[in-house]
């Protein structure tokens, strides 16, 4: 957690472990105003070893040219989601802001609801196999981690798109997963500064837009930042004795600046 205060992230990887895992750490950064984005990711061939691709990042390209430099700053501007390959959000945008254009953000002088648009689809089998129903009865602790089957709803061939605000879902829609692009909408009240997602869980997620409600920095949360202060003196605890003697002073120089940081931000978080 330290690396966030340096300013020393620039996205973190997705889809390659448990999406609980993965998701909890973004979340609770997002909550404290960090805005790192996420990437799709296979680890190939260390966690997953069939094949490359299986976690996937879906960027939007300005001119529509597939271009390796560009691709990769689409990426660090959030202008992408990520997915296990078969469910897709495309086009997120809320009000007039489009998501990983002009920082992804959306400024209010007051609180006051928003409007928020994506187009979806996800493809799911027609029917359930025994194949089929026994991912659905495993732990999200084991493989596949992120797979569309996991979102299906009951033995229904529908998946729910949830609409997140500070990592906490406020609206859901359901959808047909018969592989059609749909339009979706919602409309959601924003009573301070927020972060808003999309996501079909555990499958895709969009990138997030920050609403940033009267000049005032995104402190969703006092537990998410208390998680953060914990995890910094969990790592600094398991990384002191490994910490050459010679480097050791700097490295506490850097763990004390991050502590500095987040009791800061204690004192202007909400209490959610």
């Amino acid at each position: 957690m330290s690396v966030y205060t340096h300013d020393a992230v620039d996205f973190i990887s997705t889809v390659d472990t448990p999406a609980p895992w993965e998701l909890n750490i973004w979340y609770h950064t997002l909550n404290c105003g960090f805005r790192a984005r996420v990437s799709g990711e296979t680890d190939f061939p260390c966690i997953y070893g069939e094949r490359v691709g299986l976690g996937r990042s879906y960027v939007r390209l300005a001119d529509g040219k597939l271009d390796f430099d560009a691709w990769t700053e689409g990426i660090k501007q959030g202008r992408s989601y990520v997915s296990d390959g078969r469910s897709h959000l495309f086009d997120f945008q809320l009000d007039d802001v489009r998501v990983g254009e002009n920082g992804s953000e959306r400024k209010l002088d007051k609180p006051g609801k928003v409007q928020v648009k994506a187009k979806v689809a996800a493809l799911l089998a027609e029917k359930l196999t025994p194949a089929l129903e026994e991912i659905r009865k495993r732990p999200l602790s084991a493989k596949p981690y992120w797979d569309v089957e996991r979102a299906r709803i009951s033995d229904s061939r529908k998946v729910p798109v949830e609409l997140l605000v500070n990592a906490i879902p406020v609206a859901r829609q359901e959808i047909v997963a018969d592989g059609s692009v749909q339009d979706l909408a919602f409309e959601v009240p924003i009573e301070f500064s927020s972060w808003v997602a999309l996501r079909i869980y555990p499958s895709s997620h969009t990138n997030p837009i920050f609403v940033v409600v009267d000049g005032k920095p995104i402190r969703a949360s006092k537990a998410s930042v208390d998680w953060c202060v914990k995890a910094v003196e969990q790592c600094w605890k398991s990384k002191e004795r490994a910490i050459r003697p010679a480097e050791r002073e700097q490295a506490k120089a850097a763990f004390d600046q991050a502590r500095k940081v987040y009791q800061a931000m204690l004192d202007e978080a909400h209490v959610p």
